[in-house]
């Protein structure tokens, strides 16, 4: 059960991140006005995009885990800043998305198989 909740958790949260993540590197008029609303410059739509691009094929690939908790990372905090934005810009009904994209990454992280998860080399010295 812990596996399955893990790659659903994964593949939503990977399609969810690579979506917004090529509408936001393509600058799509929409999402750049919507940006432009939240008051920030049109550039950064290029350096999301291509960090949401790079976190997904982090937490896609076999090893590396201490690359996917820097993904993690950037994920959570790039979901936390997007619903922080929304609310001081008094758009609350705008949340949603950046909510389940942060409770994805949240999933997907806690029910990461062993396999994932990093350990630092001197926990692991008896």
């Amino acid at each position: 059960m812990k596996k399955a909740t893990y790659w659903i958790a994964t593949i939503w949260l990977a399609l969810g991140m690579t979506s917004t993540g090529v509408v936001q590197l393509l600058q799509i008029k929409q999402e750049a006005d919507f940006t432009a609303k939240l008051g920030f410059p049109p550039y950064i739509l290029v350096l999301l995009g291509i960090w949401k691009i790079l976190g997904v094929i982090a937490i896609l690939i076999p090893k590396m885990p201490l690359l996917k908790e820097w993904a993690y990372a950037g994920f959570f905090f790039v979901m936390t800043g997007a619903i922080f934005s929304h609310l001081s810009t008094h758009n609350p009904g705008d949340i949603f998305p950046s909510l389940l994209l942060l409770v994805l990454t949240l999933m997907s992280w806690y029910f990461r198989p062993e396999s994932r998860k990093f350990t630092h080399p001197l926990t692991s010295i008896s």
